[in-house]
């Protein structure tokens, strides 16, 4: 956009220039040329009022030698034409092919002269003529014809002044309209910036008011005051999500105790059948109360990025996870090399998102299944992918599926509370990673999370990973 203002500004510029220069440029040829024609016109008058005898039939002096002698000094040629245009006397320089226009009005007794204006490009010569007359009868005419060169030398170097001139201007209209234009587009730039700086998860980047104009300096207060109302509506919003799930869970806890103790004094088999629905349903409502509070937290993370050895990671949540896919005869392993994969992320994403996936791979895939957990190096970054044998999902499924609370209509009875792969989702965008999800080749579906590699710089801050089976903490809630 600077570019185009600075374009415009020096376009405007060039236009003026060229408005202004043109009609100076021509007055100044015209005015040279006239110097010169005043000039040559008062030595001509001068000539006619000695060239009269030499018309009448006298001898030539004085005016013979006055045209040697002028032409000598100013190498211009002259000449005295009788009225039938035959030549008297003429000096060493005359040049009686240019004069034959002239000399039709000079014999009719007029002062003339020819060309208008001398330009740089004019190879004509100067020629100027006046009649000679006795007692109103014209005699003959004097004629003095110049040459053109010093003129247009004179002219270029007038026009060569405007030129660099206006070329100065240029230069002073270029410097000007750039710190114009850098002083119109600051905020501008610093808007454009601290607009991305906000995108990529900095709630507290704002804009400096007070440069520019008072129209940007207007939409730059505007700009924070709208970035302060809809941060702290974001504040409000995740703090009442986390406040509301982590109170909730106090009387959902004190609930479930007390229904537990209706247990014994149920006797008849519809009475137990409802108190354990009731029991169920107070695991889900806690199910969805952890998956709200861990989602809050997820996007609460800004900006705080650690480094993870996400194999290790692989290989914890699967040792983890082990006990779980044998109870319900699944086979779970993991694919990957000896080596490191490190990977830049919000802390505790790969570990969250791992326990999603592994747990609906390992929901869904049923007895006799199989889930794999891939680890490798890809596209600069480190790819973790979750293969399962369970019925997959359509094309209009695996869109949806990362909805809040949305469940595939096959798997309205299994246990989850919809928000599993909503959380994943969270985790990889603030990670500045990818999910992507797609059918298996045979059947099944397949997972897979993409994270950045960590900048190659000498120190870096490492995240301690126990490699140990850690017992499987409580799940994150799939969908």
């Amino acid at each position: 956009m600077r570019r185009r203002l600075v374009i415009s500004y020096l376009l405007l510029m060039v236009l003026v220039l060229i408005a202004l220069e043109t009609p100076l440029a021509a007055t100044l040829a015209a005015s040279e040329t006239e110097r010169v024609r005043a000039d040559r016109l008062a030595d001509a008058t001068r000539f006619a009022s000695l060239a009269g005898p030499t018309l009448r039939g006298g001898g030539p002096d004085p005016i013979e030698s006055e045209l040697r002698s002028y032409d000598e000094l100013y190498a211009i040629g002259a000449a005295v034409v009788d009225r039938d245009r035959g030549t008297l006397i003429a000096s060493p320089r005359w040049q009686p092919a240019a004069t034959a226009s002239v000399l039709d009005i000079a014999l009719s007794g007029q002062q003339t002269s020819a060309p208008g204006s001398v330009w740089p490009w004019t190879t004509a010569p100067v020629v100027v003529a006046v009649p000679v007359s006795d007692g109103g009868e014209v005699l003959g005419a004097v004629v003095i014809v110049t040459p053109a060169d010093p003129i247009r030398r004179a002219v270029a170097l007038w026009w060569l002044l405007l030129a660099l001139a206006g070329l100065l201007a240029v230069l002073a209209c270029v410097l000007t309209a750039f710190g114009l234009a850098g002083w119109v587009l600051r905020p501008v730039t610093e808007l454009d910036a601290v607009t991305h700086v906000i995108a990529e998860g900095d709630r507290s980047a704002r804009v400096q008011h007070r440069l520019g104009p008072p129209e940007l300096r207007r939409l730059a207060a505007g700009f924070n005051h709208m970035a302060d109302v809809v941060s702290d509506v974001m504040d409000r919003q995740r703090a009442f999500v986390a406040h509301a799930s982590h109170q909730l869970r106090n009387p959902l806890t004190a609930l479930r105790l007390r229904v537990e103790e209706l247990g014994p004094s149920l006797t008849d088999e519809d009475g137990r059948s409802e108190h354990r629905l009731a029991l169920e349903e107070t695991d889900r409502l806690a199910l969805v109360l952890d998956a709200l509070l861990t989602l809050a937290r997820a996007e609460r993370e800004e900006n705080e990025r650690v480094t993870v050895d996400a194999a290790a990671v692989a290989a914890s949540r699967v040792a983890a996870w082990a006990p779980l896919a044998r109870h319900r005869s699944v086979t779970l392993r993991l694919a990957t090399s000896d080596a490191p994969a490190y990977a830049r992320t919000v802390p505790t994403a790969v570990d969250q998102a791992l326990d999603a996936l592994i747990d609906n791979a390992v929901k869904f895939s049923g007895p006799g299944g199989a889930v794999t957990v891939t680890v490798a190096h890809r596209d600069d970054g480190v790819v973790l992918e979750v293969r399962d044998s369970g019925p997959g999902m359509t094309e209009s499924q695996l869109g949806q599926a990362t909805e809040r609370f949305w469940r595939a209509p096959d798997a309205q009875n299994v246990d989850g509370a919809g928000l599993g792969l909503t959380i994943v989702a969270v985790l990889v965008d603030a990670s500045d990673g990818r999910l992507t999800m797609r059918a298996g080749e045979s059947r099944g579906l397949v997972a897979g999370l993409w994270f950045p590699a960590p900048p190659p710089a000498p120190e870096v801050d490492r995240v301690a990973v126990d490699t140990e089976p850690a017992g499987p903490a409580r799940p994150v809630p799939a969908g």
